[in-house]
C-alpha cells in the first residue's frame, strides 16, 4: 500500500466518503481543514486506487489531532486501516494527540494509548427563523483578530491558520456578543452542511451569552431545518442550553488523548468546532 499526503481535491473526495458514512461534513470544510496543516491528510492507495484515509494534523510543536479515519467499504478487513493509522500516529510522534472516537472504538483507541477525557454529545434541533437579540452582532474580517485571540483559550494549541479559514467559509455566519467597551463575551459559527447546519465553535463567558448566540443562530436557519451542536458533556450548562432549545441527543463521541487531558475551560465551551480536527 502507498501512503502519501493528499492534495486538496483528494481531501474533498475523502469528505465525500465521510458524508457517505453519515458524518455530515460542511460543504466548505476541506479548504479550512487543509489550511491547518497541508501535509496532515494521509491517503492510502492500492495500485493507485484510494482506499483509506486518516487526518494527522499537527498544531504547534506539542499537539496533534487524529480524524477522518476511513476505510472504504469493500477494502475493510485487509489491514489498510491499520497501515494508515500507523502512518498517522508516526506523523504525530512525540506530541499529545487527541481524537473524537465513536464509543464502539473506544477500547481499540485505548489499546493504542489513548485515555478518555470526556464525552461530546451531538444535539439536533431545528431552525426558528426568529429575530436575534440586539446585543448579538455579525462578525466580519475586521473582527477576526479578536475572535482568534478569544478562541485561543479553548484549544490545546494555537490554530490561527485554521481559524481564519473557518471563520471565512463561504455561506458561514459568525456572530458575537460584546460588552460596553467592546470586549468579546462570546462568539459562534454556523456553517451549512450536507444535511442542515452545524454550530461550532460556540464559546461564551456565561450561559446567558451562549443562549443569545444559539437563539440568534437558530434564527438564521429556516424554520424546521435541522441544526446541530456538539456539546462537551462536562459542561452541564451547555446540556441544559441544548434541552432548553428543544434539541435532542443523536450521536456521541469519546474525546481521548494520549497524554494528559489539556486543561481547557469546558465550562465556557458550549459547542466544539468539529469532530474531525477538534
Amino acid at each position: 500500500m502507498e501512503i502519501r499526503a493528499m492534495a486538496l481535491a483528494e481531501l474533498e473526495m475523502v469528505l465525500d466518503w465521510a458524508a457517505a458514512e453519515g458524518w455530515n461534513p460542511g460543504w466548505q470544510d476541506a479548504a479550512s481543514f487543509y489550511a491547518a496543516d497541508p501535509g496532515g491528510f494521509l491517503l492510502g492507495l492500492v495500485e493507485g486506487e484510494p482506499v483509506a484515509s486518516i487526518f494527522a494534523v499537527q498544531y504547534g510543536e506539542d499537539f496533534g489531532f487524529i480524524g477522518g479515519y476511513i476505510v472504504r467499504p469493500g477494502w475493510r478487513g485487509q489491514g489498510h486501516g491499520m497501515a494508515v493509522w500507523r502512518a498517522g500516529m508516526a506523523r504525530l510522534a512525540g506530541r499529545n494527540v487527541g481524537l473524537d472516537g465513536v464509543p464502539a472504538q473506544q477500547a481499540n483507541y485505548a489499546r493504542s494509548g489513548f485515555n478518555l477525557a470526556h464525552r461530546n454529545v451531538r444535539y439536533e434541533g431545528q431552525g426558528s427563523g426568529l429575530p436575534a437579540d440586539d446585543r448579538v452582532l455579525p462578525l466580519a474580517a475586521p473582527d477576526f483578530d479578536a475572535v482568534v485571540d478569544y478562541d485561543r483559550a479553548f484549544f490545546p494549541a494555537a490554530r490561527e491558520r485554521f481559524m481564519r479559514h473557518w471563520l471565512a467559509q463561504e455561506g458561514s455566519i459568525v456572530l458575537g456578543v460584546r460588552d460596553g467597551p467592546g470586549t468579546l463575551l462570546g462568539y459562534a459559527v454556523l456553517r451549512p452542511c450536507r444535511a442542515g447546519f452545524k454550530v461550532g465553535p460556540l464559546c461564551a463567558e456565561s450561559p446567558a451569552v451562549a443562549d443569545e448566540l444559539l437563539h440568534a443562530l437558530r434564527g438564521r436557519v429556516p424554520q424546521g431545518a435541522p441544526i446541530y451542536l456538539d456539546v462537551p458533556e462536562p459542561n452541564s450548562a451547555a446540556l441544559a442550553l441544548a434541552a432548553q432549545h428543544g434539541m435532542r441527543p443523536c450521536f456521541e463521541t469519546a474525546r481521548m488523548y494520549t497524554g494528559p487531558a489539556p486543561q481547557l475551560p469546558l465550562s465556557r465551551q458550549y459547542g466544539i468546532t468539529s469532530f474531525e480536527l477538534g
